[in-house]
């Protein structure tokens, strides 16, 4: 039996139904605890699965307790669940049998703006289970070498990008044409986007024909209001701040108008929405000095560095080459074999 952890967000329900879809074992071998609930996202609905809000906290870590124990593997969807880290750490001997799915933010947060006591306390728990996990999961396989630097970790890396939101994505829907130049800004309104930099390096191009969008939807809602008000500021009607939470399909509709994405994280981050962009052509900045910038160059795909930016769309040949590759690596057939490593 497989027991995943997760808290509530986006890839969840997707990741359910892909695995439900394309493992006949799924209804028997796999066991879903769902930290949190959220009228945001879709949650996944199944008889296995056991969403920890809707009981006592006392009966839902006897339960997870339980389940954790009688499990052959637990798969930790991203080191968010401090109280599930807990329990793990009260029973050392389940640390073996554990996969780590590294998000990123679960990774980096080795080195906050700040470090307060709360975290002091999370990174006890961290440093003590990282050590002992017995497998991680990324298709990134510099994040799994700073768990390595940073926590010691020992346990065994498999290659695997796990999420249906990073397969290839072959738009159905034919692009509409427009003027000039469509820019994305980021994936969020998490200050990790750095945006204001970006905005000031854009700031010389404000008389060209430019649209600039701004996924501003989830995150601090404080630091989205001054990144909008600084881009309107600057840019006027030329600046779209999108406040609004989308479906993915209308997301990746959007996605598909797009010319120029920048993604100005210090750090691994937002890979999904880079490699959908990548799919379909688009020119993709990036920081390079990043694991994400390392693994998309390893794997032959055609970035470019911030420090170079222009607003110059991605030539023909570069475009073929990118979906290629993002085609090939990305599949439906790649992520099943994948997935099907880790469960077997």
């Amino acid at each position: 039996m497989i027991l995943h952890l997760c808290t509530v967000n986006k890839f969840i329900e997707p990741f359910y139904e892909f695995v439900k879809n394309n493992f006949d074992d799924f209804d028997s071998n796999h066991q879903f605890y769902i930290e949190g609930l959220s009228e945001k996202y879709i949650n996944p609905v199944g008889n296995n699965i056991f969403f920890a809000q809707k009981v006592k906290s006392t009966n839902r870590y006897v339960w997870l307790t339980k389940q954790m124990n009688q499990a052959d593997k637990i798969i930790l969807h991203g080191l968010w669940d401090m109280r599930a880290l807990m329990l793990l750490c009260l029973q050392p001997w389940l640390l073996k049998k554990c996969y780590w799915v590294i998000w990123g933010g679960d990774l980096y947060t080795h080195k906050p703006a700040k470090k307060t006591r709360r975290w002091w306390r999370n990174e006890i728990l961290r440093r003590f289970a990282i050590k002992r996990f017995g497998h991680f999961i990324t298709h990134i396989r510099g994040d799994y070498e700073l768990a390595k630097q940073w926590y010691a970790a020992q346990g065994v890396w498999h290659e695997c990008f796990m999420y249906p939101s990073n397969l290839y994505y072959e738009s159905s829907k034919t692009e509409t044409q427009h003027d000039g130049i469509n820019i994305l800004l980021g994936n969020s309104a998490d200050p990790s986007n750095n945006h204001i930099e970006v905005l000031e390096k854009l700031s010389s191009y404000v008389t060209d024909e430019i649209h600039i969008f701004c996924p501003l939807s989830y995150g601090d809602a404080e630091y989205a209001k001054k990144v909008a008000d600084y881009g309107k500021r600057i840019f006027n009607d030329k600046f779209n701040p999108l406040f609004e939470f989308m479906s993915f399909n209308d997301y990746k509709n959007l996605l598909s108008t797009i010319d120029i994405a920048i993604f100005n994280h210090k750090r691994q981050q937002g890979m999904g929405n880079i490699t959908t962009l990548l799919g379909m052509g688009k020119k993709v900045y990036l920081q390079n000095n990043t694991t994400s910038w390392q693994f998309l160059n390893e794997i032959g795909l055609k970035i470019y560095s911030i420090d170079s930016f222009n607003c110059i769309k991605l030539d023909s040949e570069s475009v073929a080459q990118n979906q290629k590759t993002i085609q090939n690596y990305f599949s439906t057939i790649k992520l099943k074999n994948q997935l099907n490593t880790i469960f077997k």
